[in-house]
């Protein structure tokens, strides 16, 4: 196992870890501990959207920290991450570093892990 592999899984998986703990603050009405887009909250709103998207980051930060169901998770991710991108880049430009961040640490794990992902990609 490459120890750079492994901190990128760390990284990233706290990186989701907190922003969807962060979102669940927010969602309870407390002041966020974290620098939050103000509008990505407003996008996201304070309902169901808002705890079903921190919901998936906060599990999928945590099976990257324990190192389970890595490229499944991967996947799931890659979703999020554009559109944290996109959102980022067109939007709101103020956490647009950690948005390439988070592109960056992505990439880097789908190219690691990309003998999983050639069954996805047979006919």
């Amino acid at each position: 196992m490459n120890v750079w592999i492994r901190i990128a899984e760390l990284l990233l998986g706290i990186i989701f870890l907190g922003a969807g703990l962060n979102g669940y603050v927010v969602l309870f009405g407390f002041e966020a501990f974290a620098p939050t887009s103000p509008a990505a909250m407003e996008f996201l709103g304070e309902g169901y959207f808002l705890a079903l998207e921190k919901g998936v980051e906060i599990i999928a930060g945590v099976l990257l920290i324990i190192r389970r169901f890595v490229p499944l998770t991967l996947i799931v991710l890659a979703s999020i991450i554009v559109n944290i991108l996109a959102f980022h880049l067109f939007v709101d430009s103020d956490l647009l570093a950690l948005a390439i961040l988070v592109t960056v640490l992505e990439g880097i794990l789908v190219w690691f892990y990309r003998d999983r992902f050639k069954g996805l990609m047979e006919s």
